[in-house]
């Protein structure tokens, strides 16, 4: 008699690539030293409990809107991505974006 395995994969952990690459760049910053995970921590719980008191967070993006709100806050503090910058480069993405014609690679200028 043979046993039959079977094997599930996991859910992905991230259910989009910016998920991870926020994740990511948080982390090796911190491994950079340029914060200490504590500190992370408690503002990334702040921002969870000032965003969930407007609605229920669903765990997807919402949460990493709040990670990457989080994020954003502390480097703006730190004097390291001031929020004028952040936002230029936000409008600039798209803009690119949405001049871009589809299936073509987005290019800032």
């Amino acid at each position: 008699m043979s046993d039959c395995i079977t094997h599930s994969a996991p859910e992905p952990i991230f259910a989009e690539p910016w998920h991870a690459q926020v994740f990511a760049v948080t982390v090796a910053l911190n491994e950079a030293g340029r914060f200490h995970w504590s500190d992370w921590a408690e503002r990334f719980s702040n921002t969870l409990k000032r965003n969930g008191l407007k609605k229920e967070l669903d765990g997807g993006d919402d949460y990493f809107h709040a990670w990457l709100e989080t994020l954003e806050a502390l480097l703006a503090e730190q004097g390291e991505a001031p929020t004028d910058d952040v936002q230029d480069i936000r409008n600039a993405w798209e803009e690119a974006y949405l001049t871009t014609p589809h299936g073509h690679p987005v290019h800032l200028r």
